[in-house]
């Protein structure tokens, strides 16, 4: 059976792909081939989900579909190791690698096909978005392809690649913050005496349950700030706290910071 689709990097995005793209049966585990540097990762990825497996990212690079899901600061070492014989190149490449521009990714897989991608961590649960931005040579079916392929693992949003440091950024790096977010919330559950598992489960439903309202509504955010914020009440005392803490500010910053980053990166 021929590769459809080759993977460079079996990690845990590799896997959230991976899992989801055989249990929809969007591929057979046959026709998907990843490189993996290490041996136990390999044997997992293959016993699991039934892919094929290689050390070899040259072999990968065979298929009809080229998935980078590398760190970074690997590109460069990869595209070396790719620079060898590709008698079948890929039609469409795709890369997941934060910070990396197009034109340094199309200059390194010259006159293919190129999307740059940004999925985010719950992909893992089929609860992800990934922003694609489309290089010079794509065309509308490699967006379909690249739509089909990351809707597996949640909503698909098209933008310039201008966008893509700003959505690292914000959903790249934001579960990191919702996380953070929810921590604290147990925490302050704990401190007025919740034990730590009730504090944990409001927590985390009460973020959940709020994203979902305000998903299913298009509710504005403000809106549903004022519904349950009363005169006096309690609502409006905790707000005012989170104001002079300057919790609204710190989470501006904290998507500047990582956009910041994520243009380092590209350098």
């Amino acid at each position: 059976m021929s590769i459809q689709l080759g993977m460079i990097g079996g990690g845990m995005m590799g896997e959230a792909l991976i899992s989801r793209l055989v249990a929809q049966d969007i591929y057979v585990a046959e026709q998907i081939l990843v490189s993996d540097p290490q041996a136990e990762r390999r044997k997992f990825l293959s016993d699991r989900y039934g892919v094929q497996t290689t050390s070899e990212n040259l072999e990968v690079a065979q298929a009809e579909i080229l998935l980078l899901a590398i760190k970074p600061q690997m590109f460069d070492r990869v595209v070396a190791e790719l620079a060898g014989d590709k008698p079948t190149p890929p039609s469409l490449v795709l890369s997941i690698l934060a910070g990396t521009p197009l034109e340094k990714l199309e200059r390194a897989f010259s006159g293919n096909a190129v999307i740059r991608a940004m999925p985010n961590t719950p992909a893992t649960v089929g609860a992800g978005i990934t922003a694609i931005a489309p290089g010079q040579f794509a065309q509308p079916h490699h967006l379909e392809q690249a739509t089909r392929i990351f809707g597996a693992v949640g909503e698909v949003v098209e933008v310039a690649e201008s966008y893509m440091d700003a959505i690292t950024g914000l959903s790249g790096s934001g579960p990191g913050y919702v996380a953070l977010i929810i921590e604290a919330l147990a925490d302050g559950g704990v401190a007025v005496g919740l034990p730590r598992a009730i504090a944990t489960k409001l927590a985390i439903q009460t973020v959940k349950g709020s994203a979902q309202l305000l998903q299913e509504t298009g509710m504005h955010p403000a809106q549903l700030k004022d519904q349950v914020t009363s005169p006096g009440g309690t609502t409006i005392a905790g707000i005012a706290h989170l104001e002079r803490a300057g919790v609204r500010s710190a989470l501006i910053e904290a998507v500047r910071a990582a956009y910041v980053r994520s243009q380092e990166l590209g350098k």
